[in-house]
């Protein structure tokens, strides 16, 4: 569902969508988004996984995020004329993307060292 979510927001007509003015609002929320994107796939991946092991699933989730906020980008320059790709929404994308593995990854070492 977020995902539907996510393409549909990257989609839609930028002159639909209200006006804030914070400076890189934009950026923050292309951070937001693929982080919230790749912990989702990354519970979804885990949730299906015979291995109680995370890199599988998390590079999976991870790498599917970075795709997915490229492929976005390029339909982005092809199919909407009110918006543009823009390399530094990839840079975000793949930020907030490296922050959700961060983050996965510091949880899982803490709660391993709570069963031990």
């Amino acid at each position: 569902m977020w995902t539907g979510i996510v393409f549909t927001l990257s989609l839609v007509q930028s002159n639909s969508l209200p006006v804030i003015n914070i400076v890189n609002l934009d950026k923050y929320i292309h951070a937001f988004f693929h982080y919230i994107f790749t912990s989702l796939w990354f519970l979804f991946l885990i949730s299906h996984s015979q291995s109680k092991r995370i890199f599988a699933p998390l590079m999976i989730a991870f790498t599917l995020s970075v795709f997915f906020g490229i492929a976005i980008e390029v339909l982005q320059g092809l199919y909407t004329t009110t918006r543009r790709e823009d390399i530094l929404d990839v840079a975000a994308n793949v930020f907030g993307a490296i922050l959700a593995v961060f983050t996965i990854v510091v949880y899982y070492r803490i709660s391993r060292l709570d069963n031990n």
